[in-house]
């Protein structure tokens, strides 16, 4: 059985994600520190991991496996998902996939050279996270979930 991880702690999509979810009557885990209050329906569970560095991604790499969904911006943890067989959709929709998770770490280490080679830190964030983001999303993972039928 398909099962929604989301690693929750600065996810922007829980809310969507939790719609698509209980529209297809899939369970789904939102693993974070702490700070969210679990939601009142038996189809979504919080699990709270202890404090630390990259706590929740290792949980949520220990429990996803084959026919799974991970929702994740949290590159390295996509690429470990999709290496144990799960779907990993990112907050924008974006699915990162056994073709695409090698050219989207390596851009992603090279912009983290990049960021860490920028004594001044004059270089700029990422663009702001807008409701066609948001859109895209809900469509990605109820069309990922369609596709499980």
């Amino acid at each position: 059985m398909t099962t929604i991880y989301v690693d929750a702690d600065a996810c922007p999509v829980k809310a969507e994600a939790e719609r698509v979810a209980l529209r297809h009557k899939v369970p789904m885990v939102l693993v974070c520190n702490g700070g969210l209050r679990a939601p009142e329906t038996p189809l979504v569970r919080v699990v709270y991991v202890a404090e630390g560095l990259d706590a929740a991604d290792r949980w949520i790499a220990e429990a996803a496996g084959p026919g799974d969904i991970v929702v994740t911006a949290d590159i390295p943890l996509a690429a470990d998902c999709v290496a144990l067989g799960a779907t990993v959709l990112k907050p924008d929709g974006e699915e990162l996939t056994e073709r695409n998770i090698g050219n989207v770490l390596a851009a992603r280490n090279l912009m983290t050279e990049l960021r860490s080679a920028d004594p001044l830190g004059t270089g700029g964030g990422g663009k702001p996270f807008s409701k066609a983001d948001r859109a895209r999303f809900s469509q990605a993972l109820d069309r990922v979930l369609t596709r499980r039928r």
